[in-house]
């Protein structure tokens, strides 16, 4: 019974405790002044906080050329485009696959290959809808050049969008990661963008739910073609 509890209970990334306990705080001033409304209205906020930092185990597949969703979220776009600068990948359009997460998703982000981290750059900006696409030439981002093994170079780019105001990082230049390893996450809202080489094949559609650390997201082994989506 305990057990069954335990794996019920979604773990919270230590990133969030000191949100959770403001807001905390804050419910119980409000209900020592306004207990009929506004005090439960903080306990639901705070209940929501604890919720947005949750941090689910997952289970990431490991096979050589899988390339993994760095967030959790609606895939929103798969196209090929000129990549950032910042990412320093040459001037070779790159396939770009981007994660639009709103504020009830997961908000960490894993790292969608094995890969030494080459590049990091900070780039400040505006809070534009992330969803729009100039969002990855305006909006506020942080950007990471992964190396893989065999020399392939792909870029991650963390978004800010309307309500997200802090990018967190927590990997550095030169560290070592692994497909499904935390790396970072974006409070409170926003999109990962993955850049992978020109014809790499996908493995996801527009408008599909994609699960960090999980979803395969590109095989950068395989010749097949786009994939494309049916909504049912």
């Amino acid at each position: 019974m305990l057990d069954s509890i335990k794996a019920a209970l979604v773990p919270v990334h230590r990133e969030g405790y000191r949100f959770i306990a403001i807001f905390l705080v804050i419910s119980l001033i409000l209900f020592w002044l306004l207990p009929d409304v506004f005090g439960w209205l903080g306990l639901v906020i705070t209940g929501w906080c604890a919720y947005f930092f949750r941090d689910p185990p997952r289970v990431t597949p490991l096979r050589q050329g899988l390339v993994i969703a760095p967030a959790d979220g609606r895939v929103s776009a798969v196209e090929e485009v000129e990549v950032p600068p910042e990412l320093d990948l040459g001037e070779e359009r790159h396939v770009r696959i981007s994660v639009f997460m709103n504020v009830f998703d997961v908000h960490i982000n894993r790292s969608p290959v094995d890969g030494v981290v080459r590049r990091i750059a900070y780039i400040p900006g505006k809070f534009l809808n992330a969803e729009l696409d100039k969002a990855s030439e305006d909006n506020e981002r942080q950007a990471l050049t992964l190396r893989m093994a065999d020399g392939t170079m792909i870029g991650v780019v963390q978004i800010a969008g309307l309500v997200a105001r802090r990018i967190v990082r927590w990997a550095e230049t030169g560290d070592q990661l692994v497909a499904g390893q935390r790396f970072g996450l974006i409070r409170f809202g926003s999109r990962v963008d993955v850049y992978l080489p020109h014809g790499v094949s996908t493995s996801v559609a527009v408008g599909q739910r994609a699960v960090a650390g999980e979803t395969v997201i590109a095989d950068l082994t395989a010749a097949e073609g786009p994939r494309e989506g049916r909504r049912s």
